[in-house]
């Protein structure tokens, strides 16, 4: 499989620590030097903004996919190469799909494990195929990860559930694994 597009999942916030908008800046940094467009939620704030704001400035590809209600608040990120506005939330998460090769959940909160849990769900279905990558920036992933591992214990999932994510302590890891299947 060929790694052209990512979607980045993340906070709109900044989280507690600097690490995490680091970690954001490297990642928006590395894809664009890599020839990777970052898809990712539109937004101009927290570690979206971060994220997108990285990958523009390092030359990079940044498609931003937001829902209509977020683009009226005027949160969207006005400097992206490309913006979509969907009319909800749903249809914003399937478009984000559409347009992505791979998937990278960084630091976030309620709204990143929803689309992780979406995006895991939709492999474990059958409905894709590509690689989703969780980077444990800061350690922030360490507790969503052992939740993960404890519904395989505890029977409420398969053992194959751990199959159908990577865990990757940092960005550079993360790109060890995405530029393997970037064209040359």
């Amino acid at each position: 499989m060929i790694i052209r597009s990512c979607a980045v999942f993340c906070g709109s916030r900044f989280g507690n620590s600097p690490a995490y908008a680091e970690g954001a800046t490297e990642i928006g940094t590395a894809l664009a030097q890599h020839g990777i467009t970052l898809v990712y939620g539109g937004g101009h704030v927290g570690l979206m903004g971060t994220v997108a704001d990285a990958a523009l400035k390092a030359g990079g590809k940044v498609i931003g996919v937001i829902p209509e209600f977020l683009h009226a608040r005027e949160v969207m990120h006005k400097g992206v190469t490309q913006l979509e506005v969907t009319p909800d939330m749903h249809t914003r998460k399937a478009r984000m799909f559409e347009l992505s090769d791979a998937y990278a959940i960084i630091p976030g909160g309620l709204g990143t494990f929803d689309e992780l849990m979406e995006i895991m769900t939709w492999k474990q279905l059958g409905l894709h195929q590509e690689p989703i990558y969780i980077v444990n920036i800061g350690g922030w992933a360490t507790s969503l990860v052992d939740t993960l591992n404890a519904a395989v214990d505890q029977g409420f999932a398969d053992p194959s559930a751990r199959r159908l994510f990577t865990v990757v302590q940092d960005v550079p890891e993360l790109m060890e694994h995405l530029s393997v299947n970037v064209p040359a």
